[in-house]
């Protein structure tokens, strides 16, 4: 699972104070099926459940209550008391499971699995089904809107994405179209709709979306890059042009974060994968104003909406990132979970953050870190996850252990 200001200049931000200065300025610039036999299966596959735990009457009143009550996920990221951390994992549908690859092998294009709303759907309920996590996340990619922005990509298997015209002109950013979601990803709607109404309150349907920056890396770059020198020159050279995409991918999306929670999101993760190219300084500058900008304005409409912000390799940013408005900040494997709870605040909710890498591991390996992960993390506010995504060549059967031992968990 997989992929944004109108005219000023980075001095002028930098100048200006940094980021905050850079928000004021970007504000101006605007002018111009849970059921109680297989929860008992899944606990009592686990020793650390005790014998009580996994009495009859207690797991039907707990499944009960479960499912008149709002997700999991939710309460816990409200600071609500909860017996357990939610668990789900990134990219956690495909890619390592036998029933993705089997599907794909039928549907090649990722982007017929993305945008076939049955694709999708049945993609995004391939882990719920099997594992029962406490977040279902939608198939798709944080590209999929460019289409409906008069920006034409396409996906190519075991290479990656492609931007059929990079942007690089002042030009070319003029031609850059308002994204209208219902009449450009309608998929995406009848996919979350279909998802809320197939899981209901088991577990939170979550949504998500590519930040400016990584998108616009995406954009001027004509697709993946190591280095990040056309983007780059074009942010140091012509930053006027730079912020000008920016602000127009950013109020895009922030129209997309919208269209989802209509449709069915109850939380949206906001990926800005390519944000730790740059150095915390121009972090301030050309990523944290315009994901500050989606934040504030959805919030707007939305004010309920828990909204996780993630980057990877983002240890030098978190006390910046924690700054955005996101409920949520997600934290890769690289930051210690205690050092990062304190980093963020502890009144912030953190989601994480696991090795992906620790799933090779034996099941006994695999459920130390999970113990670790969750004690330092504290009893509240957290969301256990992994520190990125699902490795391509996991073993299944330690991702389904990874999920039993989670569940099985109590404060």
């Amino acid at each position: 699972m997989a992929a944004i200001a109108a005219a000023s200049t980075a001095s002028a931000l930098v100048a200006g104070g940094g980021f905050v200065q850079g928000e004021q300025q970007l504000s101006s610039l605007k002018s111009s099926s849970n059921n109680a036999t297989s929860f008992v299966s899944i606990k009592r596959k686990n020793a650390v459940v005790s014998a009580q735990a996994v009495a009859a009457g207690e797991v039907e009143t707990a499944t009960k209550a479960e499912s008149t009550s709002d997700p999991l996920l939710l309460r816990a990221v409200r600071g609500e008391k909860v017996e357990r951390p939610p668990v789900w994992m990134m990219r956690q549908a495909g890619r390592y499971m036998k029933a993705y690859q089997k599907l794909s092998e039928k549907y090649p294009s990722f982007r017929e699995r993305s945008e076939n709303t049955d694709l999708s759907v049945e993609i995004s309920l391939q882990p719920y089904k099997a594992f029962k996590p406490d977040g279902v996340i939608l198939f798709s990619d944080i590209l999929t809107p460019l289409t409906g922005m008069n920006i034409p990509f396409d996906i190519i298997e075991k290479s990656g994405p492609i931007i059929h015209k990079p942007i690089r002109t002042a030009e070319q950013v003029a031609e850059v179209r308002e994204l209208v979601p219902e009449e450009a990803v309608p998929y995406v709607g009848e996919t979350l709709r279909i998802l809320r109404s197939e899981v209901g309150n088991a577990s939170a349907v979550l949504g998500f979306v590519g930040a400016p920056f990584t998108l616009a890396s995406y954009i001027v770059e004509g697709g993946s890059s190591k280095s990040y020198t056309v983007i780059k020159k074009m942010a140091f050279s012509e930053p006027q042009i730079f912020h000008a995409l920016l602000q127009k991918v950013a109020e895009s999306i922030t129209i997309y974060v919208r269209y989802q929670a209509d449709n069915g999101a109850q939380a949206v993760q906001i990926f800005d994968s390519w944000a730790t190219s740059l150095s915390p300084t121009d972090f301030e500058v050309f990523s944290l104003p315009y994901i500050k900008y989606i934040v504030d304005n959805v919030k707007k409409t939305h004010p309920n909406l828990p909204i996780i912000l993630y980057a990877s390799g983002s240890g030098g940013l978190l006390e910046r990132m924690a700054t955005s408005g996101a409920d949520v900040i997600s934290l890769d494997w690289t930051v210690d979970m205690a050092d990062g709870r304190q980093r963020v605040g502890k009144d912030r909710a953190v989601q994480g953050n696991m090795d992906p890498g620790a799933l090779f591991g034996s099941k006994d390996f695999i459920t130390n870190r999970i113990h670790e992960t969750v004690q330092k993390a504290g009893n509240s506010k957290h969301i256990l996850n992994l520190g990125h995504g699902v490795l391509v060549g996991t073993p299944e059967d330690n991702v389904a252990h990874f999920f039993e031992t989670a569940l099985s968990i109590r404060y």
